[in-house]
């Protein structure tokens, strides 16, 4: 009952736990695509303001590239604008104006005559595609600070006259990262086209200057933006949104990534407390459905169980007294309601036992006295002209009187086969009992068939005693018997006797044995003479006998 109490109580949490873990899952998924949603945007905006601060730079130099003393390589005018121009500009290092060898012509800064810059790949590049070029992370030969180069070429006709450098101070574009703010435990990387990181928030010192590993270089010239988890150097788990290199847009790669566990954070708390809550929630309900059910529950049953279990024992006053409004209680009033009418039964069928036995007794004595009467008839009529009559006639009544009193002293109910054969066989084995055996199931007959039993029983123990082995001081006679399906089966065998000769001729005690059982329990015989004695059989419906046991064993039960 406990389990069952228990089984009730996590069938009633069960629909807030299935809530529960749907809403868990539900703002999961939800907060999850907010987060793809917010990296997406966070690296969107910071690729536009890269894009912005390229762009700038370009149209400065587009102008640059438009002054007549660059274009005319005029040195002295062209070094005066260019520190006036560089001063006011913060975030370049430096500009100045390279020929096509790669030498110095005028800049913001002194630059000696003999550094040359025609090795490097932006100066390379811009001659080459005589366009506007974003180089790579490079360390600037005239001040020695890591910077990111722009190149822009002076085009007259066809051919390269000049071209405008200048770079992007990484140190200016970390601050600028900075600035912007970002989120606990999230991350801004900006790098060039082979990796390099250029800018990072946090941890620049550790990473600016390094190369991206090889697991997320694919992200650099990927065909598209996306987002993406992944586990990053500095060993924390981000959703992370990314802005490929294109030709057609952005010179550099931008990624932004927020900390899943700062992302989930209020939302594990969250979980956290609810399965706080429900573990509280299960124990409460647990305790108190084990104090409600034991209260209200366990103690009436038990208490009802008990009463049934005393009154069961014999004492017939036991009750539960119970009176009340809930079920149990109902169910306790009810029961003893039953008790009390089973109690009046009980004394009313005491007492119709009590006449009844009377009428048995009674019975018993006339049927008794009936045959008293009819053996002093018969003795008077024909116990002198014919004392073998008589005495056949006598020892066949006897039998009958002798079943008579063995199914009244039952009660008119049933009687055990067993009895049954040894009172009809009493009269012929009385002193000689080891010339005959008796072995078969232990059951009982209904009066309707011990009778005709015991006198075909007894007719076979007379001829038996006149003409066969009980007749002899070594003869024997087995009495078998057993169940086959619904029918009885018995077996009377003889031995030891006189060599049998069938006369042919049927007396009246074969007649009597043909026809002693009624027509409804279907009974056949077969007699075989032997010459080493009589085997007979006989065998009879004992369906009807099966159910009249059940219903007396149901009655002894109940009584």
């Amino acid at each position: 009952m406990r389990a069952k109490l228990v089984a009730v109580a996590v069938a009633a949490l069960a629909p807030v736990i299935a809530m529960l873990a749907y809403n868990e899952v539900a703002m999961r998924l939800q907060r999850s695509q907010e987060v793809r949603m917010q990296a997406s945007q966070a690296a969107r905006q910071a690729s536009f303001e890269v894009e912005r601060i390229v762009e700038g730079l370009r149209w400065l130099m587009v102008a640059v590239t438009a002054m007549p003393s660059v274009r005319h390589q005029d040195a002295n005018t062209c070094n005066e604008a260019l520190t006036s121009l560089a001063a006011n500009v913060p975030n370049i290092q430096t500009l100045f104006v390279l020929s096509p060898a790669g030498t110095p012509i005028c800049g913001s800064t002194a630059i000696p005559r003999t550094t040359n810059f025609a090795d490097r790949d932006y100066f390379k590049k811009a001659l080459q595609t005589k366009a506007f070029v974003v180089g790579r992370y490079t360390k600037s030969r005239v001040s020695d600070s890591p910077v990111l180069p722009l190149a822009m070429p002076v085009v007259e006709g066809d051919r390269v006259r000049a071209v405008v450098v200048s770079g992007i101070r990484l140190d200016w574009l970390q601050n600028r990262v900075t600035e912007r703010g970002i989120a606990p435990g999230s991350a801004v990387t900006i790098a060039d086209d082979t990796g390099t990181i250029l800018a990072r928030v946090p941890l620049a010192e550790r990473f600016v200057g390094t190369v991206i590993p090889p697991d997320f270089q694919k992200l650099i010239h990927a065909d598209e933006p996306g987002v993406i988890n992944v586990m990053s150097q500095d060993g924390t788990e981000r959703v992370l949104g990314y802005r490929p290199i294109s030709e057609a847009g952005l010179p550099l790669y931008v990624s932004a990534g927020f900390s899943t566990a700062e992302a989930f954070g209020p939302i594990d708390r969250a979980t956290v407390n609810n399965v706080i809550g429900i573990v509280l929630g299960v124990a409460t309900a647990f305790c108190l459905s084990m104090f409600i059910g034991k209260r209200f529950i366990l103690t009436p049953i038990s208490h009802i169980a008990e009463v049934m279990e005393r009154w069961r024992g014999g004492e017939a006053a036991a009750r539960t007294r119970m009176n009340g409004t809930d079920e149990l209680a109902a169910v306790g009033a009810s029961l003893d309601r039953l008790l009390d009418e089973l109690d009046c039964r009980r004394t009313q069928n005491e007492s119709v036992e009590e006449e009844r036995m009377l009428l048995v007794r009674e019975l018993t004595h006339r049927v008794k006295n009936g045959f008293a009467l009819v053996q002093a008839i018969a003795r008077q009529t024909f116990a002198r002209s014919d004392p073998d009559r008589y005495r056949s006639f006598s020892e066949r009544l006897a039998a009958l009187g002798g079943t008579y009193d063995l199914i009244l002293s039952r009660e008119g109910l049933a009687s055990p086969i067993r009895a049954i054969l040894t009172a009809a066989l009493r009269a012929h084995v009385a002193s000689e009992a080891q010339n005959v055996s008796l072995d078969g199931p232990d059951f009982v007959l209904p009066p309707d068939l011990a009778l005709p039993l015991s006198l075909v029983v007894h007719e076979l123990a007379t001829n038996a005693t006149k003409y066969g082995s009980l007749g002899t001081e070594y003869g024997s006679v087995e009495v078998l018997w057993k169940r086959d399906g619904k029918r009885l089966v018995l077996t009377w065998t003889e031995s030891g006797g006189p060599t049998v000769i069938n006369a042919g001729k049927k007396g009246f005690g074969s007649v009597l044995i043909e026809r002693a059982f009624p027509a409804k329990f279907e009974p056949q015989c077969l007699a075989d003479y032997r010459p080493e004695g009589l085997v007979f059989e006989l065998s009879f419906t004992a369906v009807e006998m099966k159910a009249e046991i059940d219903a007396i064993a149901s009655k002894v039960e109940i009584a």
